[in-house]
């Protein structure tokens, strides 16, 4: 288990310094730290920081800041997955493994054979999810995930995004299989890729011609049909090489 703890607000912070509530009940119930303990701190948009624990109470924590660096563990390229969540359990687990991977970020999309789209409430509770995944994997970035949409509201917005060397796939059992190669940049570049996941019943025709108008390349992921999950960490591992 890591002693690493999230703290949003880090570089606006020097000194002593108190953990939000629920990182402090991590700190204190399952990790527990005692003075003078050593931890890291991340605040989600790269920055890392070294602390000692300065007081333990019941309900808080405290610790002092030693530094603060940048520190960037993301692979080269952004990838985004436009994804059909799958049911709550393991939707849990495809986010916290794409949050290793290195996905930028997951934008959940209601397409048309959706049974059910996703609440707020279940966004929010990936967003936490995410977070433990950066703690466990040493993640110095959040993964974002954007509120849920219509395919027809994403696919308009894809095609209204103005980006140069954009790569895109759709996955589409049974079809042309398309080579997936990783994506690797120069240091002053940082390509954008985009994935679409459909649901269990898969695209409509509509849809996917919707995809192919937009110069979405289909993939086919072999002769198994892969669920969900399965196919989002599979196209994430192939396209991430870093």
């Amino acid at each position: 288990m890591t002693r690493r703890y999230y703290l949003p607000n880090l570089t606006t912070m020097s000194g002593v310094i108190e953990l939000p509530p629920d990182e402090a009940a991590h700190a204190v119930r399952v990790m527990r730290v005692n003075l003078g303990d050593s931890i890291e701190l991340f605040d989600g948009q790269g920055h890392q920081a070294t602390a000692v624990i300065a007081h333990v109470a019941k309900r808080q924590c405290l610790c002092r800041v030693e530094s603060v660096a940048m520190i960037d563990r993301e692979p080269s390229a952004r990838l985004t997955m436009a994804i059909a969540l799958p049911k709550p359990d393991r939707a849990k687990e495809m986010v916290e493994r794409l949050t290793e991977i290195g996905v930028h970020r997951i934008e959940p999309i209601v397409f048309e054979r959706t049974q059910r789209a996703p609440g707020d409430n279940l966004i929010e509770k990936l967003q936490r999810v995410v977070i433990e995944a950066c703690k466990q994997s040493g993640r110095n970035h959040l993964m974002p995930i954007s509120p849920a949409v219509t395919f027809g509201q994403w696919i308009t917005e894809y095609r209204q995004a103005e980006m140069v060397d954009r790569v895109a796939y759709v996955a589409m059992p049974s079809g042309t299989p398309t080579p997936i190669d990783p994506i690797r940049s120069d240091p002053t570049t940082q390509p954008e890729c985009s994935v679409v996941i459909g649901p269990e019943g898969g695209l409509t025709e509509s849809e996917l011609q919707d995809c192919l108008d937009a110069s979405i390349a289909p993939v086919d992921l072999g002769k198994r049909i892969l669920r969900i999950e399965t196919a989002a960490c599979v196209i994430a591992s192939r396209i991430l090489a870093d």
